[in-house]
């Protein structure tokens, strides 16, 4: 796949092991994906009933909850979200864990361990299967009495050329990227100097100044509770 192909594409990692878990995060990240994580069957539920992911991974051996029953309630989910492709990454490489994983509904068994180079490919190779994502229309995001525009990095109102700052644009141009989907805080404080997000916060604010007709009900930049914000054009 081509960074372009990469670029959008949003995966969902699930392993109680935090520095495997870190780890892929950081290696999945540079190849261009977006990448959440998860370290558990009830912080990826929750993280599946809020958001849509292009793929997920699932850690077979957790406490709690194995990656087997996380893939069956994902598949047993209606509409786009139960096909959410699903790859198993497990220790155990028994052929009847395997198979087990298959007639759940996982789309490939990836043994540990594994090169992440291996781990690319066949993430790549599912997506591929799966298919693109639609392709957003050209032209400014309309915000109701604002327009963005993306390339250009401008947001102009009724009255005119709105000024933003350095950071606005950034932000701006990353929940644009994603419409109607929401953006983990923390991925949107690598825009900033502050990666513990406070500076998202204090910018969304201002950004809700410049845009909503009541910024303190917001329509078009809004807040999504446990995850971060998102953009809602209209």
């Amino acid at each position: 796949m081509t960074d372009e192909a990469r670029e959008g594409r949003h995966l969902l990692i699930v392993d109680d092991d935090d520095r495997i878990r870190g780890l892929l995060k950081e290696y999945l990240s540079r190849a261009g994906f977006r990448v959440t994580t998860a370290h558990g069957g009830p912080a990826a539920r929750k993280l599946m009933e809020t958001l849509d992911f292009d793929l997920a991974v699932f850690d077979v051996m957790m406490p709690g909850e194995d990656g087997f029953s996380l893939t069956r309630w994902l598949r047993e989910r209606s509409g786009s979200p139960g096909r959410t492709p699903v790859l198993m990454l497990t220790a155990r490489g028994l052929a009847e864990d395997r198979i087990e994983g298959l007639k759940l509904g996982a789309d490939d068994y990836l043994a540990k361990p594994f090169e992440p180079e291996e781990l690319l490919l066949r993430i790549e190779a599912i997506l591929r299967r799966a298919g693109g994502r639609p392709v957003l229309a050209n032209g400014p995001l309309v915000l109701g009495r604002c327009r963005f525009d993306v390339e250009r990095g401008e947001l102009t109102s009724d009255e005119g050329l709105v000024r933003l700052t350095e950071g606005e644009v950034a932000l701006l141009k990353r929940l644009a990227r994603s419409p109607h989907e929401p953006v983990d805080r923390f991925e949107l404080a690598k825009e900033t100097v502050d990666p513990s997000g406070r500076a998202v916060d204090v910018q969304v604010t201002r950004l809700r100044r410049k845009i909503e007709d009541d910024p303190k009900a917001p329509r078009y930049l809004q807040t999504v509770r446990g995850v971060g914000y998102l953009l809602a054009p209209d």
